[in-house]
């Protein structure tokens, strides 16, 4: 069993800012910044392509991120999720970070650039158009 999952079981102790029949949100015991808050369903899901596209995650994300942003000194806010471990995931279930920025904080996130053309971005824009229902 996956220690988010012994959370959600209450085999392990967490400090606890949100919970419903469905999701669970908690401090984050690293704290990137403080008042780093993880998401995650109460269901054990590794990613979020796992997840039912009806899935009111979100809607938890939003109304903690609107709650962290009124702590003193919060600036902005990231909401990320890492998903597979090329992408970083380190616990195999779905979670959402929603981390807090304040001024001078030191926390990097840093995106490389990829150019592409055009003829690119339109291929690839296609691409995914064709596999979603969006």
């Amino acid at each position: 069993m996956c220690i988010f999952c012994k959370i959600v079981n209450g085999e392990i102790p967490a400090y606890k800012v949100y919970e419903d029949s469905d999701f669970l949100a908690f401090l984050d015991i690293s704290q990137a910044t403080i008042g780093h808050v993880l998401v995650i369903p109460k269901v054990h899901r590794e990613t979020i392509v796992d997840l039912e596209e009806e899935n009111k995650i979100f809607a938890v994300v939003i109304k903690l991120a609107k709650a962290i942003k009124t702590l003193p000194q919060v600036e902005g806010i990231n909401i990320l999720s890492n998903n597979g471990p090329v992408a970083g995931q380190t616990i195999n279930h779905f979670h959402i970070h929603i981390i807090p920025r304040y001024i001078d904080d030191q926390m990097q996130i840093k995106f490389s650039e990829n150019k592409l053309s055009p003829e690119k971005l339109t291929l690839l824009s296609n691409q995914i158009k064709k596999k979603s229902s969006v």
